[in-house]
């Protein structure tokens, strides 16, 4: 039997040996050489609210920025006795404007708005939400968006994703995820509104659905044992949940500071979803490091904005969409029409004021509630409401790289950082719709898109 063993190896040996297949696949041996990328830039934006540099050279060196230099000449440079062993790329972009890739916090990837959302509750399987997640993805990453938090989703599929970019199965932007918004029983992550008993489990807190201080601690614990990046709670009511049950205040502020102490314990970082202002300021007292949509914030939420250093992620787009939307007969249920009408045209000039104001903003749309790939038409409606277009750029790079706390790895294009990066044709910081239409993308040093 070992002879005959020995004989069918020997045999595949040969046949390989015919075939001319290596005992090492090309794709195994470029393993173990280092990559590098040199790329010219005509105009670098390195650090998004610091002048620009001209004729610049990133060197990158197996998806990290090596070196930022005007002294480097991007078409001879070698780096030095690596390259004997090394693979090098060059990348012209000595006509376009280069700046750190884009940073969108708040979206929901598993999901995309449709007539038929409802429906797909019911008949869409967590395996139709991970292919649909990675179309969503690349559409995203396209767009000039390299690093993105989900806020919110049901299921496996969005943590699938995630670890699928990061293991290099899949090209797409990075992903914090949430997994299932912390909510109390009928509260705005509640998925089960309007549909007959015995469609849906009853849902507990490991579907994020959390009553009592207990609970709401268990509900977190459970998201981060899932594998929770940060974590998401519904401060206030919602507009697209099926239920008339308005946009103020649902957990009691015990249950929200359980819920901030419990996920601050365990190291994550806390977003509320929030439009009325009584959720809004209960929030922000309960140490949330960040405000999602801030429909009717007042004066005292600016005062403790400021007091607490949380952020506002705006999603302006989200309250554009779903106010056109709610004017399509039938788009929405009868709730969520009268809600959309009157929460999405607000969303803007509470932008406004608190930027105006001096809160700090970082960069979100809810993208979902809208097409994918479209997540920079924020820009353009945060400039409308007074923001500088460099300021919009700074939200979403340094501002959402801090909030995402990922500060140390990406927002800026500096050596030891990820080389997440896009490019335009014109500079952005004169006319912000430069970056609606993004034609070079790379993330981590891999060209997504361009040339």
């Amino acid at each position: 039997m070992r002879t005959l063993l020995s004989c069918f190896v020997a045999s595949l040996c040969v046949l390989a040996a015919l075939v001319g297949v290596s005992a090492q696949p090309a794709a195994q041996a470029d393993e173990t050489r280092e990559r590098w990328v040199i790329v010219a830039c005509g105009h670098l934006m390195a650090v998004p609210g610091v002048a620009p540099m001209t004729d610049a050279t990133l060197v990158i060196k197996d998806g990290i920025i090596h070196a930022v230099s005007t002294e480097l000449d991007p078409g001879t440079f070698v780096p030095g006795a690596a390259a004997d062993n090394a693979i090098i790329e060059r990348v012209d972009l000595s006509e376009s404007w280069v700046l750190p890739g884009l940073i969108d916090c708040h979206v929901h990837i598993t999901s995309e708005t449709s007539r038929e959302g409802r429906l797909r509750m019911v008949i869409d399987t967590d395996a139709d939400k991970a292919i649909d997640a990675t179309v969503y993805a690349q559409r995203t990453l396209e767009a000039g968006f390299t690093t993105v938090r989900d806020v919110g989703s049901m299921g496996d599929a969005a943590f699938a994703l995630r670890d699928a970019v990061r293991s290099g199965k899949v090209l797409g932007p990075r992903i914090l995820v949430a997994g299932r918004a912390v909510t109390p029983t009928g509260g705005h992550g509640d998925r089960t509104h309007g549909y007959k008993d015995g469609i849906f489990d009853i849902p507990g807190p490991f579907q994020g659905v959390a009553d009592g201080v207990a609970e709401c601690r268990k509900a977190v614990r459970e998201q981060v044992k899932r594998g929770a990046d940060c974590i998401k709670l519904t401060a206030t009511g919602g507009v697209l949940s099926n239920t008339a049950a308005g946009t103020e205040q649902q957990f009691f502020e015990d249950e929200l500071k359980a819920i901030v102490e419990t996920a601050h314990l365990l190291g994550r970082r806390v977003s509320a979803h929030a439009h009325g202002v009584t959720g809004i300021n209960a929030a922000l007292r309960a140490g949330v490091d960040s405000i999602e949509h801030g429909t009717y914030l007042d004066d005292e939420s600016i005062a403790l904005f400021k007091e607490t250093g949380a952020y506002l992620v705006p999603t302006i787009t989200a309250g554009k969409a779903v106010a056109e939307y709610a004017m399509v007969p039938r788009y929405y249920p009868p709730p969520v029409v009268e809600k959309a009408l009157r929460v999405g045209p607000v969303i803007q000039g509470a932008f406004g004021k608190a930027a105006g104001a001096g809160v700090k903003i970082a960069f979100g749309t809810d993208a979902g509630v809208f097409p994918h790939g479209q997540n920079s038409r924020e820009f353009g409606f945060m400039v409308e409401a007074g923001m500088s277009p460099e300021d919009a750029i700074i939200s979403a790079t340094i501002n959402a790289a801090d909030l995402c706390d990922l500060s140390d790895e990406i927002g800026t294009l500096e050596v030891g950082k990820a080389a997440d990066l896009i490019a335009v044709g014109g500079d952005p910081r004169a006319d912000v719709a430069q970056l609606q239409t993004v034609p070079f993308v790379m993330r981590a040093g891999v060209v997504a898109k361009g040339p």
